[in-house]
């Protein structure tokens, strides 16, 4: 690993005027990390020393979050794909990689985005049936509309964590750890870094994401670029059939199961090291 701290910020504007902020890492040939939900350019921090030795890094913050601007009026995926193209004009970067909703945007990018080489997706959050209501997500949105930040994240977390993971534990436990982790983030958290509490009201930009593609990877058919598929064994089922399905959809794919490891590998609190050296291998092909 290369500890090496990110160079100077950067920004591009993107198409509808929305400033896009972003890290740097690095020397070498332009690869772009695109973080998931409740995440900033900061959760990928790790990642990216593991990856500097080898590639420029660039982290933008996605919309909404840290160095970046609002979401806008009109936001939808078209928008991220092209915050993403902007960062792509600017750099010359070309690898692209992301986790969760982040992998949904990385996904959509490389159907339209065709200077995109290779991508690497960490579990998109590929809603097959969109029939099948997510119940967790509309309780979300209505404590959210009601102000309840603690209880939204509970929701969010009761909706989507690992298996084994401590958010197994019966609502009416949870929600008072939730609110002393919340109390404890906005005690501790340092000036270049965003709350988690702040973080909470955008989920709902991410569900917007998965709703909007939910039954349409026949779609993905299209993409020409090359595709890593990464995921754990200890992520949600609906995760591992995403993949599955996915692998079956795109023409030119490679897919890997980290064994023990869950939905947040690639995050600084899971095990970004090992993520690196599958990036490395995928994109120095």
């Amino acid at each position: 690993m290369v500890n090496q701290q990110a160079e100077p910020i950067g920004q591009v504007i993107s198409a509808d005027g929305t400033v896009i902020g972003y890290r740097q890492y690095g020397n070498g040939p332009g690869l772009i990390l695109v973080h998931g939900g409740l995440q900033t350019s900061k959760n990928f921090s790790k990642l990216a020393e593991e990856l500097a030795d080898t590639y420029t890094v660039y982290i933008p913050d996605r919309r909404g979050r840290g160095l970046s601007g609002n979401h806008g009026n009109k936001y939808c995926l078209a928008r991220e794909c092209e915050d993403i193209q902007a960062l792509m004009d600017k750099t010359g970067a070309y690898y692209v990689f992301g986790l969760s909703s982040g992998a949904l945007i990385v996904l959509q990018s490389a159907l339209t985005l065709p200077a995109i080489k290779k991508v690497a997706l960490y579990e998109p959050p590929l809603w097959l049936n969109p029939s099948i209501p997510l119940k967790w997500a509309d309780r979300y949105e209505r404590e959210l509309k009601q102000g309840k930040l603690a209880e939204a994240m509970t929701s969010i977390l009761k909706g989507t964590a690992d298996k084994w993971d401590f958010t197994t534990l019966p609502r009416f436990i949870l929600l008072p750890l939730i609110k002393l982790i919340l109390l404890a983030d906005s005690k501790k958290i340092k000036p270049d870094e965003v709350p988690i509490k702040n973080l909470i009201p955008t989920f709902h930009f991410d569900y917007q994401c998965v709703a909007e593609v939910a039954g349409k990877i026949e779609s993905y058919k299209g993409i020409k670029a090359d595709v890593l598929l990464l995921g754990g064994s200890r992520s949600h089922k609906f995760l591992r059939i995403a993949l599955d399905a996915l692998s079956k959809v795109l023409p030119n794919s490679i897919r890997i199961e980290f064994p023990r490891i869950g939905h947040l590998a690639s995050d600084n609190s899971g095990k970004p090291e090992l993520v690196a050296v599958e990036l490395k291998r995928f994109f120095g092909k």
